[in-house]
């Protein structure tokens, strides 16, 4: 019986990285948004949190170069700005709030401008809302390991075409995952056990890597954009319906 329910647990891991890794090299953003909630089901919030920084940590460094010629510069240092200020905060959150309580609000929030953006709204991109959305996403990494919703609303609002998008986002998650990795294992610690779940997943994300970028030359803009809006109401909705 024991045994049964280890493999269904080990089964149900491997095809939750590999379908998050296959999103993540096609799309730019949707290993933590389908990942993490998932993951803090199936492990304590620590454990969760810091194996799905790991593993999408090593995504990012692995398209970096092959992406790299699609990130906007000027866009990406601007939201590596606002993460400074955001990511203090996320880790604060993390340590001082129940995380029933967080993860219920996150939701609530991305269901919201999850339906906003289905009905058309639209955010009008500036220098000002780029750090803002930088802090929001360093607040939303170090606090539950996913900085993908403030910047795929904000990216989706604006119409930005989903080269742009894939690029800009890996190289902002490269450089928001190490650290927030870094500020989890100082305030929150870490153990042997989550690097040996993350590295377990190496093959699958692999595999994932290689499905993902045959599937980005299929997809059109306006797949990609329903794609979005389905990730992140999948995202809300879950995170928000596992707390009821």
């Amino acid at each position: 019986m024991l045994a049964g329910v280890l493999l269904e647990t080990i089964l149900l891991y491997a095809v939750i990285i590999l379908i998050a890794s296959v999103l993540q090299t096609s799309t730019g953003f949707g290993f933590s948004i389908v990942a993490t909630p998932f993951l803090l089901v199936m492990f304590e919030p620590r454990e969760a949190i810091q194996i799905n920084l790991i593993l999408s940590l090593l995504i990012s460094v692995a398209l970096i170069l092959k992406i790299r010629k699609d990130i906007d510069t000027g866009i990406l240092k601007r939201l590596i700005t606002g993460s400074l200020v955001g990511l203090p905060i996320g880790i604060s959150i993390f340590l001082v709030m129940h995380m029933t309580l967080l993860k219920l609000g996150v939701g609530a929030l991305i269901i919201l401008l999850t339906v906003l953006l289905m009905m058309k709204f639209r955010i009008r991109q500036n220098p000002k809302r780029d750090l803002v959305i930088g802090g929001v996403s360093g607040a939303f990494t170090t606090s539950i390991g996913i900085p993908g919703p403030p910047i795929l609303l904000y990216f989706s609002g604006t119409d930005t075409s989903k080269e742009k998008l894939r690029g800009t986002t890996l190289a902002f998650y490269l450089w928001i995952y190490a650290v927030s990795l870094v500020i989890q294992i100082i305030f929150a610690g870490t153990s042997k056990e989550i690097w040996q779940t993350g590295a377990a997943a190496l093959p699958i994300v692999i595999i994932g890597l290689l499905l993902g970028q045959l599937l980005f030359k299929w997809i059109s803009q306006e797949l990609f954009r329903k794609l979005t809006y389905v990730l992140l109401f999948f995202s809300g909705i879950y995170l928000f319906v596992q707390q009821l």
